[in-house]
Order: structure tokens, then C-alpha cells, then sequence
């Protein structure tokens, strides 16, 4: 019986989000370390988490240079063993830079950076990462992005509703992206990316604690995964 979970998160040059995703990380009891984007390992660890900010100052396109650092097919690697693989803000540009989720992040369709709560529902919470959520339940997480607007060709867009690969929506559009999209998982099902942030609505003392369930949802998916 396993008695921690172990969980990285990735600190690219530019990451700003990283001490935020460990502290909420450690507030469930797991064991979470940060990991330099120049390391080149990420065995024993049950979960990645690549965090928000602006990895290697956003240059070229968000994510575009970030999917080249070291830690990256250390990320692909477990990402195929099938751990458990989050990208939030950042991290939701740099796994589809990396094609380790499908389609792209593309600047604001009002262009502008966007710092708010907003409310997103349930899409599907039959997921790893929702499954302490109710069906179509609204929650209200932020966002704080430029580059939010998500995109994917018809075809894309249509295997991910069809496989129930859109997890969150906004429930207003409040960036351009298509289909309301939020946050996306793979077909798998073991790789993740949303654009609002969990990790920063997990305590009370923010005034919002609706990020709790997407952590609880993670500690559940992989305790039950070591107990079969």
C-alpha cells in the first residue's frame, strides 16, 4: 500500500504559479516536489503538474520554447506509462506545443490580458481530474491569461466532444474559445490542460475554496488506480 503520492511540478524559467501548485499540492497530503525544466528525470513520481506563468518569457508563442527544455520527454515518457500529466495556464500552452494535447492557445479574442473569477462548468465529470464534481455543476475558478483563446480544426474539435474529452467550459465565453472550451483531456484520459487555476482556490482565506474538489478528484484517481 502506498503511503504518499508523489507529484512534481515542473519549474520553467518564467514559471510564476509553481509555489502556488506546491503548496496546494502539500494541502492534500501529498508529496510534492519542484522540479527544474532542466532536469532530466521524473521517475517515482505519480503525478506532473506543469504550472502557470511565462516560461522563457513567452517568446516566439506561449509554451513554443518551453517544449523544448529536458524535463519534457521525461514529461512524455510518464505521460505514455500513463501518470497522471496537468498543465494549467502555461502548462495547458506548453502540453499542446508539446502535442501531448491537441490544438492550440491563441491570443485573447479582445486582446488583452484577462485577471478575474470567472464561472466554468462541468463538462464531464466522469474524468481523473473532475470526478468530485457533479455533472454540469458551476464553479467559479481564475483565470489570469492573454493567451486563453483555444483553437482546434473541426475534425479535433469534433473527436473531443465526441469522446467527452472537453472536461471544463466557461460558462461565458470569455476569451474567444471555441465551443466554450476550458480544459481538455486526451483520449487516454491521463493528460490534462485548463486555462483557469485550481490551485489558486483551495483555501479560505481567498475567499474561494472551489478548486478543492479538482485536487480531491487527482488523490482519488490515483489511490484507486494503486489499490486495484
Amino acid at each position: 500500500m502506498m503511503n504518499k503520492i508523489r507529484a512534481a511540478v515542473i519549474s520553467f524559467p518564467g514559471s510564476n504559479c509553481d509555489d502556488d501548485m506546491l503548496y496546494a499540492l502539500q494541502d492534500f497530503d501529498i508529496d510534492a516536489d519542484i522540479v527544474d525544466a532542466r532536469q532530466a528525470s521524473l521517475s517515482g513520481y505519480n503525478a506532473i503538474l506543469l504550472p502557470g506563468g511565462f516560461s522563457y518569457g513567452d517568446y516566439l508563442r506561449t509554451g513554443a520554447i518551453a517544449r523544448f527544455s529536458p524535463i519534457m520527454s521525461a514529461v512524455a515518457q510518464a505521460a505514455n506509462e500513463g501518470k497522471l500529466i496537468v498543465g494549467i495556464c502555461n502548462g495547458f500552452q506548453i502540453l499542446t506545443e508539446a502535442g501531448l494535447l491537441p490544438g492550440q492557445l491563441l491570443m485573447n479574442e479582445r486582446p488583452g490580458f484577462i485577471c478575474e473569477e470567472v464561472a466554468i462548468t462541468v463538462a464531464n465529470h466522469q474524468t481523473s481530474f473532475s470526478s468530485d464534481y457533479a455533472q454540469q455543476e458551476t464553479v467559479i475558478l481564475p483565470i489570469a491569461h492573454g493567451e486563453g483563446n483555444y483553437y482546434a480544426d473541426p475534425e479535433t474539435l469534433e473527436r473531443l466532444e465526441q469522446h467527452g474529452q472537453v472536461v471544463f467550459r466557461y460558462a461565458q465565453n470569455v476569451n474567444g474559445s471555441l465551443n466554450n472550451i476550458a480544459g481538455i483531456m486526451n483520449e487516454k484520459g491521463n493528460v490534462f490542460g485548463m486555462m483557469p487555476h485550481p490551485e489558486r482556490a483551495v483555501d479560505a482565506l481567498t475567499g474561494n475554496t472551489d478548486g478543492r474538489q479538482f485536487f480531491k478528484s487527482i488523490v482519488n484517481s490515483i489511490l484507486s488506480t494503486v489499490a486495484k
